[in-house]
């Protein structure tokens, strides 16, 4: 069986981030399925979903890496081409990718004690973005 949900994030712009946690497994309880996969996805190509313990040191290092792998006051060819300056948010969201799958079991989510799952706005401005949550099981 499938059952899918949609959820809507406001964020504030490059580096924010948001734990999506709660919600995703809020999600897997209410659909009455014990054991399967559950994929969480972000709608657009300037956001990402991932795992990390949310907590502000390990929120800044990972900023901090994106900072140095695609600096935003970067050149970028997609500025030139469309005279925005989110060049680097498109590079960062295909680093991190636009979704992540899970196993759960008896209802519940699989992950660490200090793993959670975090929606990263990558854009350079505020954003209303969609999650999608897909779950399949039985």
């Amino acid at each position: 069986m499938v059952h899918t949900v949609a959820h809507e994030a406001r964020t504030s712009g490059q580096g924010d981030m948001h734990d999506v946690t709660g919600m995703v497994a809020a999600a897997v309880a209410d659909s009455g399925l014990s054991a399967g996969i559950v994929t969480v996805a972000v709608v657009g190509s300037t956001a990402g979903i991932t795992t990390i313990e949310f907590e502000p040191g390990a929120v800044s290092d990972l900023d901090a890496m994106f900072e140095r792998l695609a600096p935003r006051s970067g050149a970028y060819r997609h500025h030139e081409r469309w005279g925005d300056d989110n060049g680097s948010s498109h590079v960062r969201a295909a680093l991190l990718g636009p979704s992540l799958t899970l196993p759960f079991t008896d209802g519940r989510v699989c992950l660490g004690t200090w793993q959670q799952i975090v929606l990263a706005e990558l854009d350079t401005r505020p954003r209303n973005r969609r999650v999608v949550v897909q779950i399949l099981g039985e």
